[in-house]
């Protein structure tokens, strides 16, 4: 069984950055997509970004791309997203998730227990 924390999360202000991290632990996850999630006060919770095993795709939503990048490091066991330019509209809680098999937006089978970022404008 899979343990996800995220850190990294907390307050920020328009335009700066923020690095999230997402350790895993339990087994190694090095052949999973892993990804990254938000959730908004009274919003469902969305797709950021997704990465592969191999670092060779990502994928992220529009909402963010050209500002966040999805990155991992197998031999730490660990995904980071790195956001820049924040927005008010990205304050939520951001949870890292993973599944055996190609990185999609959805069908996640093991999640973390989520950061919250706050960005103040």
């Amino acid at each position: 069984q899979v343990q996800l924390v995220e850190s990294g999360g907390g307050l920020a202000q328009a335009g700066g950055s923020l690095r999230l991290s997402c350790v895993a632990s339990g087994r190694s996850v090095s052949s999973d997509s892993l990804g990254w999630f938000r959730q908004a006060p009274g919003k469902e919770r969305e797709f950021v970004a997704t990465i592969s095993w191999s670092s060779d795709y990502t994928s992220y939503a529009d909402s963010v791309k050209g500002r966040f990048v999805i990155s991992r490091d197998n031999a730490k066991n660990t995904v980071y997203l790195q956001m820049n330019s924040l927005k008010p509209e990205d304050t939520a809680v951001y949870y890292c998730a993973g599944r055996r098999g190609l990185a999609t937006k959805t069908s996640y089978d093991y999640w973390g227990q989520g950061t919250q970022v706050v960005v103040s404008s």
